[in-house]
């Protein structure tokens, strides 16, 4: 063999050597890792165990590791392919990651987080809590037979007094509300004893993905009268404000030894469907039923139809024979929401000794333009019509058209039929990050007292008058403290005994002369959230007409004088 060929051959080894080399790198890799516990904390000593999965060759046996002291690790050189890896480590979940991708002559990189049976669970809470509304400081206050609503504050930022621990879109990690008040605050309501220290509570038990069933109680006790309710609410989508609401409520109130006693069961359902890009459908119902001395029951459906005729235009048309906010709650907080169905039963009357519900049909054509970003203006047309209108005195009745309370003398009274058509025109604006404003202009009907003839009853003496309302409310937060402050005020031109334009007040949060509600949050040292609040209706005892009937005055009046305080606790 001459020089050449020696040199050839040594040349074609030498090229070998580097060629398979070169082919075959392509076909292996690496995992590399590191494994941590939920807060981000490197865990040494864990168990990592690489298996190839189904599709590479069954003679590769697994590759068993240990987490170095920065909780690292790196496997040798595995070929190409999809593999499993399992790490394990005593005080933790076993955690499995699979179809882990090997392929060219880099390191595949991952991250296995490890978690206790705690921080597993807590992290399944977060992920439903995450498709619900920052909603955990939403309140409201309610100051009426109908239990509507007087004052509403939505306030979406978080509260960092409450708790350090809430998200920056402030949204709510609570499954558990307590709340103790000092009674309810609708004086002639039978449900209810208004005087009475209660004692309510709420839990929501995620259900699925996304559902949500929320159950609560409520039980007060004075001077031998007591008053019990258990109430359930199921939300699919787990939001009321965007999905379908069923809710169920059952009431028993004892008015003392021997005395009357009421039993009452609310089934109501709503819901809400989109009928292409511009037409909003919403729809509902429930069914009211009570039993004092004899029983009786109610149907009240409603529907509204909302158009967006431009991006700053909308016009809406409704039939309802009760405002939407009670189906609610008047609250986007669904603890709070499901303590206030307790109260959302219809004023119950009497009529020739038989028990009646108010009732009432509301009709309303609306224009609402958006002014700019803080600002709306709506109009509204609109028509009331009622059989059985609810009408509220002071002062002690004898005969069985009464529903005697337990509140100041207080009685509920069936005011008979009345009908009006009015217009109402509302500005709402909000003029600071912290402060809104709502002014409202209302002309429309209701019952009002003159001289009292010589009739038997004394719905007699009433008729539908009209009058003119002008009504304010703002709410505001105090920086810093978080104090929330809601202040009310409607003005009438005139006397009236019942409500002027129900549907309006509950839908805007106003009632008849001066409200006012506060709403002071603890500091976060105390656990869970806390919050004292105190609830005042018509300071200034306004609106009061004075009648005689037979040889007893009494005095009837649109709105009454009370004060509620309370503690709410959520956790």
């Amino acid at each position: 063999m001459n020089l050449r060929a020696v040199r050839l051959f040594i040349l074609g080894c030498f090229v070998c050597l580097i060629v398979v080399p070169a082919e075959s790198a392509p076909n292996n890799g690496k995992i590399s890792g590191v494994v941590v516990d939920a807060s981000g904390t490197p865990q040494m000593g864990a168990t990592v165990l690489i298996s190839p999965e189904k599709l590479l060759a069954p003679a590769l046996s697994p590759v068993k590791l240990q987490t170095n002291g920065r909780g690292s690790f790196t496997s040798a050189t595995l070929p190409a392919g999809m593999y499993s890896v399992e790490v394990t480590l005593a005080g933790f979940l076993p955690t499995m990651e699979q179809h882990i991708e090997v392929s060219g002559s880099h390191a595949t990189l991952l991250q296995v987080v490890m978690g206790s049976v705690f921080s597993s669970l807590g992290d399944l809470q977060k992920q439903k809590e995450k498709q619900g509304a920052a909603d955990d400081w939403v309140w409201v206050l309610r100051s009426n037979e109908a239990a509507r609503s007087v004052l509403r504050w939505d306030d979406s930022p978080s509260m960092v007094l409450a708790s350090e621990a809430e998200g920056a879109a402030g949204q709510s990690k609570d499954h558990g509300l307590v709340e103790l008040s000092s009674g309810g605050d609708a004086p002639t309501s039978v449900s209810s004893d208004p005087v009475a220290p209660a004692t309510a509570f709420a839990y929501d038990v995620p259900m699925g993905q996304e559902a949500r069933f929320l159950i609560a109680g409520q039980f007060s006790y004075l001077n031998d009268e007591s008053a019990t309710g258990v109430a359930a609410e199921w939300l699919p989508t787990g939001d009321a404000r965007t999905g379908p609401v069923t809710t169920m409520v059952v009431r028993q109130t004892n008015f003392g030894p021997g005395g009357p006693v009421f039993r009452g069961v609310r089934v109501s359902h709503d819901d809400e469907l989109a009928l292409g890009s511009r037409v909003t459908l919403r729809y509902g119902g429930e069914f009211v039923y009570a039993g004092f001395g004899n029983g009786t029951s109610a149907v009240r459906p409603r529907a509204e139809v909302a158009v967006e005729m431009a991006p700053d235009w909308q016009v809406s048309m409704i039939v309802a024979t009760h405002p939407w906010e009670d189906a609610l709650g008047d609250s986007t907080d669904a603890l709070q929401s499901a303590v206030n169905t307790f109260d959302a039963f219809p004023t119950l009357m009497m009529r020739h000794g038989n028990p009646v519900f108010e009732n009432g049909v509301h009709e309303e054509v609306a224009v609402k333009h958006s002014i700019s970003g803080s600002a709306e203006l709506t109009a509204a047309v609109f028509h009331d019509s009622s059989s059985h209108t609810a009408v509220m005195g002071l002062g002690t009745m004898p005969g069985s058209d009464f529903v005697q309370g337990f509140f100041g003398d207080a009685f509920a009274y069936d005011g008979g039929a009345t009908s009006s058509t009015g217009a109402r025109v509302v500005y709402e604006q909000r003029i600071a990050p912290e402060v809104t404003t709502t002014v409202i202009y209302d002309y429309s009907g209701a019952l009002a007292a003159d001289d009292l003839p010589e009739g038997r009853h004394l719905r007699d003496d009433f008729a539908t008058q009209y009058r003119h309302s002008v009504a304010t409310r703002v709410t505001a937060r105090v920086p810093g403290v978080g104090t929330r402050v809601v202040v009310g005020y409607k003005w009438l031109n005139g006397q009236v005994v019942s409500q002027q334009d129900s549907y309006g007040e509950a839908m805007y949060g106003v009632d008849p002369y001066l409200t006012l509600g506060v709403r002071q949050p603890l500091p976060a040292f105390f656990p869970g959230h806390m919050v004292v609040q105190a609830d005042m209706g018509n300071l200034l005892s306004q609106g009061c007409t004075s009648l005689t009937v037979g040889t007893r005055d009494v005095v009837l009046v649109p709105a009454y004088r009370y004060f509620r305080g309370g503690l709410s606790f959520q956790f």
